[in-house]
């Protein structure tokens, strides 16, 4: 049997390259692959066996494209009508086997991903939506379209989130999730319909939040999840008993600014 050797270039014989995309040093492209016009590849990338960068894609440096992913597709929205729109990605990104990443909606518009993501096999992050840094997708977890997430949240395998949510900094969400408000920084919601279950003390610990500071939050968990107050009502209490810091500031603007309404804990 004859073996199929890559060129010296890194760009595999078979690999299909528009000659309006950029391709940076060091970067290789496996059998089968597809790097359409008005793409931008960053330095040291490396796509996968049938991988295919859709038009209007930027992606940064040293990011690793699995087998079959599909970066920057149009987007699955009715409303789309062919304008030019924007999938634009940042550094050292995982991207698992098949994954799926849409572009946006509307004229100008960006579907936008972090630096340091790991989304793994079969995820989906839909149009519009804005991924922060350090941000892990477990197995199939889904992002409709124009959702928000913050760095460093975890979103478990099976989970959907539907459009227009947000979720918080150093949330974390567990498997087969239904979440169809908003996730507060520094939770841990679960469940179908999704409630919040406590505070990501692990999390925050392996981020190296120091002691106090998450003492603080635990506080703030019991204001906004025991008291029974509304949520304005516990923001004021919130502002007027815990000591400010930034993760606290934090909480707090992401609170006044929920337009979904936020993940409430299991009644009973």
């Amino acid at each position: 049997m004859s073996s199929v050797i890559m060129p010296t270039n890194g760009i595999h014989e078979t690999a299909i390259i528009h000659p309006s995309a950029k391709i940076g040093k060091d970067v290789s492209v496996g059998p089968y692959a597809v790097i359409d016009e008005d793409t931008e590849i960053g330095d040291g990338c490396v796509i996968g066996a049938h991988v295919t960068i859709h038009p209007y894609t930027k992606i940064g440096k040293n990011c690793h494209f699995f087998p079959g992913c599909s970066i920057g597709a149009v987007p699955q929205d009715l409303k789309f009508v062919g304008e030019k729109s924007y999938t634009i990605i940042g550094d050292g990104g995982s991207f698992r086997e098949c994954c799926t990443v849409h572009r946006a909606c509307g004229e100008g518009n960006e579907t936008r991903i972090g630096n340091n993501i790991l989304m793994m096999a079969y995820t989906h992050v839909a149009h519009n939506c804005i991924v922060g840094n350090n941000v892990i997708m477990s197995n199939v977890a889904t992002l409709a379209g124009h959702v928000i997430v913050e760095d460093r949240a975890v979103i478990g395998g099976l989970s959907a989130v539907h459009q227009f949510c947000k979720i918080g900094r150093n949330a974390m969400i567990g498997g087969m999730a239904r979440v169809t408000q908003d996730v507060p920084p520094f939770m841990i919601c679960a469940g179908d319909p999704a409630f919040v279950s406590g505070l990501n003390s692990v999390g925050l610990s392996r981020a190296g939040m120091p002691v106090e500071e998450r003492s603080e939050l635990k506080k703030a968990f019991r204001i906004l999840y025991r008291s029974g107050l509304p949520l304005q009502e516990a923001i004021s209490t919130m502002e007027q008993e815990l000591t400010s810091s930034e993760p606290m500031e934090h909480l707090m603007r992401f609170l006044r600014n929920v337009e979904r309404g936020i993940i409430r804990t299991r009644r009973g």
